[in-house]
């Protein structure tokens, strides 16, 4: 059965660990620096529209001790008072990811198989996951993340503010203990961003390329099936 919670953290989880970056050292933070950060994001929030990039996420597995890549092109889109996130996962292999209306979806056109997620039955801990895509608010992140303050880093020549969050909801520390993020608070975007699990393997992702608040061709992540294709529905 698909897991929900790993999906989740796939998609919604974005950053760069297993890549080969210079070494960098945060500035240590000022009083009053969180404040500051999340009253941006606030700001961020309301101006936020959509954003588009190309995405690297790796995932470290302890017990194999191996780690899987995956790349490909992610969207998130403001749709009134919700959000629309859709994937295009190209290498390894083919795979579609949609989140829209509370319902999960993820195709795989190789095999011709579609797996549906009634994501609303887990709204609580999704809603936390949310909380640290693009656009979302210092609010709500202060509200689902117990969070310290690491100071500034630059990445990619972007000032970020580099946080450290733990879930305050108990469902979701079964499935992260901590992450790490950094975020360009004036945009409300995440450039990088480090998930570790109770089971010692950790996920790590890198958005690049991102297109703020420009139009998004949904072409390329539409969802296309026919009669034939097997669905799974969780």
């Amino acid at each position: 059965m698909i897991n929900l919670r790993r999906i989740a953290a796939s998609l919604l989880f974005s950053a760069v660990a297993l890549v080969a970056t210079p070494a960098t050292f945060p500035a240590q933070p000022k009083p009053g620096h969180l404040d500051e950060v999340l009253r941006q994001m606030d700001a961020a929030s309301l101006k936020f529209q959509s954003a588009e990039a190309n995405f690297r996420w790796d995932l470290y597995e302890r017990v194999v001790k191996q780690t899987t890549t995956q790349t490909g092109t992610i969207y998130f889109k403001k749709q009134g008072a919700t959000e629309v996130m859709g994937a295009k996962i190209e290498q390894p292999s083919l795979k579609l990811i949609e989140f829209r209306n509370g319902v999960l979806r993820l195709f795989e056109p190789g095999t011709d198989h579609l797996t549906i997620v009634d994501a609303t039955k887990n709204k609580a801990e999704l809603e936390s996951f949310l909380t640290v895509g693009f656009g979302g608010s210092g609010k709500d992140l202060a509200k689902a993340w117990t969070i310290s303050d690491l100071g500034d880093e630059v990445i990619d020549g972007v000032q970020t503010a580099k946080l450290d969050l733990v879930p305050k909801d108990p469902a979701v520390r079964k499935n992260c203990t901590h992450m790490t993020l950094w975020v360009d608070p004036v945009r409300g975007i995440e450039l990088k961003q480090s998930l570790y699990m109770p089971s010692d393997d950790y996920r790590t992702a890198v958005y690049n390329n991102i297109k703020y608040n420009q139009k998004v061709d949904e072409k390329p992540y539409q969802i296309k099936t026919n009669s034939k294709t097997t669905r799974d529905e969780h």
